[in-house]
């Protein structure tokens, strides 16, 4: 199957199947959605939901943020990953977000990554999500589960996949096929074991294909051969080995 045909399966199953997919990230507006994917960097999603009610209340505006220290902050985000560091990066957000934005944030990727804490996927979600720019972030997830089902080729940075698929993707799925492949990574196409057997569709997935092909099921099996060699040689090593110590020990006595 050709990566172009790959492409198509996909649109045309997600499309059918979870047109309005989006972030599970609790938000109620631009700046709250911001704070939360700040946050979400190597955390997880549920986590997040569980610190920002309280996390917004306290500070419902930049102006607030900004004004307040990264020391108050930790206090709210204390069970998030890194978060001394994510702290110091809402405050210096909102302080830039106040002084050079004027409080609003901002449509551009490149406006957006001059605030701390926010990179090129960061900046990529805010400008899909919230304006509904043709862009699509590339977090662990969209990196694992692009590459397993062939959409991507060779990508070895979140950047190089991110190219490739804005180059093959219809441009106006970028922004929710995001979500798609998040979503499937989340829960189907995860990263130690992904569920093959219930995940639908692996009839057009690269990894799926290479997986299970006649030369794959047989260099599994004759891995199960030697595997069963190796136990069975160790198994008369040892078995060789307390017959020596047995005797060393009659011997003595």
């Amino acid at each position: 199957m050709t990566r172009k045909e790959r492409y198509q399966h996909f649109v045309e199953y997600f499309s059918k199947n979870q047109p309005d997919a989006e972030t599970e990230l609790h938000y109620g507006n631009a700046f709250q959605l911001l704070m939360a994917v700040i946050l979400s960097a190597q955390c997880t999603d549920k986590r997040i939901n569980q610190v920002t009610p309280a996390l917004f209340e306290r500070f419902p505006t930049p102006e607030s943020l900004a004004a307040s220290t990264a020391d108050e902050v930790f206090t709210y985000i204390r069970s998030v990953s890194y978060p001394n560091n994510k702290a110091k990066h809402l405050v210096g957000m909102a302080k830039v977000l106040v002084e050079v934005f004027k409080g609003e944030v901002p449509s551009a990727i490149d406006d957006l990554q001059k605030m701390p804490g926010v990179g090129r996927k960061t900046a990529n979600v805010i400008s899909s999500v919230v304006f509904d720019a043709p862009a699509i972030a590339v977090d662990t997830h969209v990196f694992r589960v692009s590459a397993r089902i062939g959409l991507t080729n060779k990508a070895r940075t979140p950047l190089a996949v991110e190219k490739q698929l804005v180059e093959f993707l219809p441009r106006e799925t970028l922004a929710v096929a995001h979500h798609w492949l998040i979503l499937h990574g989340r829960y189907i196409c995860v990263a130690r074991t992904p569920k093959c057997e219930i995940c639908p569709i692996s009839w057009f997935c690269k990894y799926y294909e290479s997986a299970h092909t006649e030369t794959a099921l047989l260099k599994a099996e004759a891995l199960k051969i030697k595997k069963a060699k190796e136990l069975k040689k160790r198994n008369v090593l040892n078995k060789i080995s307390k017959e020596l110590k047995k005797r060393s020990v009659d011997n003595n006595d």
